[in-house]
């Protein structure tokens, strides 16, 4: 670590941590020690934070008051962390409906936080200094494990309006005290990734931070204009947010000549993984029980995909418990080699709007439609919506016209998965805009979201 780097990770941003209330320093140095402990130890201490949450919320919150009377539920009875699946979902709809009655009567300093979700209708929740102070331990842990530390140089290329719409006087100051540089992931014109590049190459940072579809579009485009990015001394790129495809892991890290570590989690559901230079995604067990149920809320054991549902333990203030993420994913039964305790995620397979429903009812992964179009050279950029069982659309970017013969073969693949009865509309066009948070969806289903 340089001189520089260790002024910023063990002095200044403590102290920037400290102004703004949060403990998380205190909090990342704990997370270094637990993230060591085996699994009983580990449950333990969940089992204990969770009685406390619960407690809390049953005491103070209007929300968990109302319903734990309502199913007879006691926090003072849990004695085991399967005691959990007592307590019904919460989900999306439900925070909608009773925002206010969620916010715990003592909580103090609450900040608004939301996020567009999969439907564009906007979720409003709160979160605390506690919520903070762990999500930013949890994230700066997983930095740590690479070799790289706050003070690093770091590009970052995000999309969110809620780090966008903050670039004041102060965290421009902060971002340069910090060797932090935000780069927009809202347009990626060929003007744009000229610039993109053009700061990367200038900075030489240590790590990159981003979302996976933005860092392989300019990963690409640097291929394309033969200019090399893999010789700056970048150790690791951390993308997070999306779905990490193996062709955008392949494609980033060649291109930059770093390791990709992949994130999992989300501005409501919190910092639930990170993988770790061995390759194990570790979840942040000390703040963060993981469910995977089925369809019909069924707990499902590790090695079956299911949905991704999230009890976060630090959110007192705002309680988070039994949250449908709306994501799939698959619990892991192994251990990590790296000598990690924290349980692992074996697979993210992405949004249950990432997946497709076929005619017959059979439900496919995304992947089965993108391939198609990967498959073919022409194309530069595509993006899936179905409408509804009978109807898909398709828009594609190419290098030059499709023509009948290659949009009958699109069409035949497409119907050959989906049903022949599928009417399936390819339009080209000349981009395809990212969605409003910066992200790129490969795959939209309109019914697999119903």
């Amino acid at each position: 670590m340089g001189l520089y780097t260790s002024l910023i990770s063990s002095v200044l941003f403590p102290l920037h941590e400290r102004f703004k209330k949060h403990d998380s320093v205190e909090v990342r140095k704990e997370m270094e020690t637990s993230q060591w402990w085996d699994e009983k130890h580990l449950k333990k201490l969940q089992l204990s934070k969770l009685c406390q949450l619960l407690t809390h919320a049953q005491t103070h919150v209007p929300y968990y008051r109302e319903l734990f009377e309502e199913i007879g539920f006691k926090a003072e009875n849990m004695r085991s962390i399967t005691d959990l699946t007592r307590i019904p979902f919460l989900d999306k709809s439900k925070i909608r409906a009773n925002t206010e009655a969620l916010k715990s009567e003592i909580a103090q300093d609450l900040a608004s936080f939301n996020t567009s979700g999969s439907s564009g209708e906007p979720l409003i929740f709160y979160i605390g200094k506690k919520r903070v102070s762990h999500d930013v331990a949890a994230k700066w842990r997983a930095t740590r494990w690479w070799g790289v530390d706050i003070g690093d140089p770091e590009i970052v290329v995000w999309g969110s309006p809620i780090e966008l719409d903050v670039q004041d006087n102060i965290r421009i100051f902060r971002d340069w005290l910090f060797r932090t540089k935000l780069l927009p992931a809202f347009e990626m014109s060929e003007q744009k990734l000229d610039s993109f590049l053009e700061q990367i190459r200038t900075m030489r940072p240590k790590m990159l931070f981003g979302y996976p579809s933005a860092l392989s579009h300019v990963a690409r485009y640097a291929e394309t204009q033969y200019l090399r990015v893999d010789d700056l001394g970048i150790r690791v790129a951390f993308v997070t947010s999306e779905r990490l495809y193996d062709e955008q892991r392949q494609q980033i890290s060649k291109t930059f000549g770093c390791r990709v570590a992949n994130g999992y989690g989300g501005r409501d559901a919190g910092f639930i993984a990170h993988e770790c230079p061995k390759g194990g995604m570790h979840i942040t067990a000390e703040d963060i029980i993981v469910e995977i149920v089925d369809s019909q809320g069924k707990s499902l054991p590790c090695g079956m995909a299911g949905e991704i549902v999230i009890t976060h333990l630090a959110t007192k203030d705002f309680p988070f418990i039994r949250y449908r993420t709306g994501d799939i994913g698959v619990l892991d039964t192994k251990v990590c080699s790296c000598g990690r305790g924290l349980p692992l995620l074996k697979e993210i397979q992405g949004r249950s709007t990432d997946f497709l429903v076929a005619q017959d009812g059979t439900i496919m992964h995304g992947l089965a439609l993108i391939y198609i179009l990967r498959d073919l050279p022409q194309v530069r950029a595509f993006k899936i919506i179905q409408e509804s069982l009978q109807l898909t659309r398709v828009w594609v970017v190419s290098e030059t016209s499709l023509g009948q013969e290659l949009i009958e073969k699109i069409e035949n693949g497409f119907k050959a998965r989906l049903g022949q009865g599928v009417q399936v509309t390819i339009e080209e066009v000349a981009e395809i805009a990212a969605e409003k948070s910066g992200k790129f969806r490969y795959v939209i289903s309109k019914v697999a979201s119903g």
